[in-house]
């Protein structure tokens, strides 16, 4: 199967769908039946019952006569077909939820008109059409509550399928999985000598299932393949979303955009590149060493790739519409990626990460592209004090994770939630590292001069006053005095 639906996938697809002994649950068969409510009905119905079948997706197949299922042509045209005055496929998307992709294709078979809807399955949840959960039962539309057994077989379904496991292409011929995946960059990447011959390569791809063996022939390629191997996202209509935008901005707003660039390459074999652009569209500063002026990042490479790491293996790939995103304004960076985080912002240091996607988590750091579990925050925090830069924010806006890094402030140009901030992340990492945050490790933190351990003092004092930091013996003497965060 080609993802942009040759005529010739098209015309198997629904050879193959007619040859079914009778109606599924995960097709139905229409001739030229419209009516958008039951329709959206039947997203739910077939979305569902893919899912419970272990389908990658559901279909409506109109210009095909139910009982025989001879070909005999349709009206239906879902290009002007409207609910109201609104296009019909508009209407489905807004009242489906949790949104998920379909698709309408066309296409002539014994110069008849054929309309195919494909669905994608449901994850996580059952997915609703106007607030109601359908079922097929048989080749009948149910409410899903009213079968509770199914209802409880579809939880248990979404408690073991992961999003990695998800087919992002069914009935591919392995020639054409060789042109849609990187596989020369897979090997490189795992520092792997390329194997000898086709078979060799597709067994090796399909051992970490970047591929599967479909019934029907061929190899279906998986959401894990996909989004990390991926010559072009833009091949996968259910992932293309899913690439790395970057988008620099001209000063602190996001009135003037200077540039915009969308990733192609999945995330393994485009994450060197997506790393390079963005190092080169960040501003720099100009500082002298040993005599010679030299043009020095505003932010350091090892925080960039960690936290762009971070939103690509972190996200939640089910949140539709909406990807991974780097914003470059002129005092700041911000990295967004879908979905909140599943571990407290004030924990992040210490608390090892829980990701939604294990599999693709433990795969990039074979590739060498994260670190161990646990590990990246603590270096971008530790980079971010070499550079002496205000402390990075992390926040949930709905829906989303953000971290922001901010150029370089002195300490007398911070507010006092910055100044917190650094404290409590200073405290944080010393830790982790089993040490205590200091009047000395926080003079050098800040760039503070020695003489100045007032200035320290004061800041430590904030930092105790808004509850993120304690002692750690409150009756140690003052000058011997240590600090740890407000949890410890």
């Amino acid at each position: 199967m080609a993802t942009n639906r040759r005529r010739d996938y098209l015309v198997g697809l629904v050879r193959e769908l007619c040859n079914l002994p009778y109606e599924t649950e995960w097709v139905e068969f229409k001739v030229n039946h419209r009516k958008p409510q039951t329709i959206g009905e039947y997203v739910s119905a077939l979305s569902n019952a893919a899912a419970l079948l272990d389908k990658a997706h559901g279909y409506i197949v109109w210009g095909i006569e139910n009982e025989t299922h001879d070909v005999v042509g349709t009206e239906f045209s879902p290009a002007v077909a409207r609910k109201g005055s609104e296009p019909l496929e508009t209407w489905l998307l807004q009242l489906t939820k949790p949104r998920i992709d379909f698709c309408f294709y066309e296409v002539t078979i014994d110069e008849k008109r054929v309309v195919i809807m494909e669905i994608d399955r449901a994850y996580r949840q059952p997915v609703a059409f106007s607030g109601v959960e359908f079922i097929r039962i048989g080749s009948t539309k149910r409410k899903l509550k009213d079968y509770q057994e199914k209802e409880r077989a579809l939880w248990r379904v979404f408690d073991r399928v992961s999003f990695e496991d998800g087919i992002a292409a069914e009935r591919v011929s392995k020639d054409e999985v060789l042109s849609l995946l990187d596989y020369p960059s897979y090997f490189d990447l795992l520092e792997l000598p390329l194997p000898d011959g086709r078979e060799a390569i597709l067994n090796a791809l399909e051992k970490d299932r970047l591929i599967v063996r479909s019934e029907a022939g061929g190899f279906d390629v998986t959401n894990l393949g996909t989004i990390l191997f991926a010559r072009d996202l833009g091949e996968f209509p259910t992932l293309k979303r899913k690439a790395m935008r970057v988008i620099q901005y001209r000063g602190k707003g996001k009135i003037e955009t200077l540039r915009e660039q969308e990733g192609v390459r999945g995330y393994a074999v485009g994450f060197k590149g997506i790393v390079d652009y963005i190092m080169a569209l960040v501003p720099s500063n100009e500082v002298m060493q040993q005599a010679l002026r030299r043009s020095v990042p505003m932010f350091p490479d090892l925080a960039i790739r960690e936290l762009v790491a971070n939103a690509l293996i972190h996200q939640d790939f089910l949140v539709t519409g909406a990807g991974p995103m780097v914003e470059i304004f002129d005092d700041r960076i911000e990295i967004t990626n879908p979905g909140e985080p599943l571990v407290d912002t004030q924990r992040f240091l210490d608390t090892p990460p829980r990701s939604r996607n294990e599999t693709l988590a433990s795969l990039m750091r074979r590739v060498r592209i994260c670190e161990e579990r646990g590990s990246g925050i603590d270096k971008v925090v530790t980079e971010i004090e070499s550079y002496h830069l205000p402390a990075p924010l992390f926040e949930v806006p709905p829906g989303s994770t953000r971290a922001i890094l901010f150029a370089h402030k002195t300490l007398a140009d911070m507010d006092g939630e910055e100044r917190v901030r650094a404290c409590y992340l200073h405290a944080c990492l010393k830790y982790v590292m089993r040490d205590f945050l200091t009047n000395a490790s926080l003079r050098e933190r800040f760039g503070i001069k020695q003489n100045n351990k007032a200035v320290a003092s004061r800041r430590i004092r904030e930092a105790m006053d808004a509850g993120m930091i304690k002692p750690f013996d409150e009756n140690a003497s003052r000058r011997m005095m240590k600090y740890v965060p407000y949890w410890a």
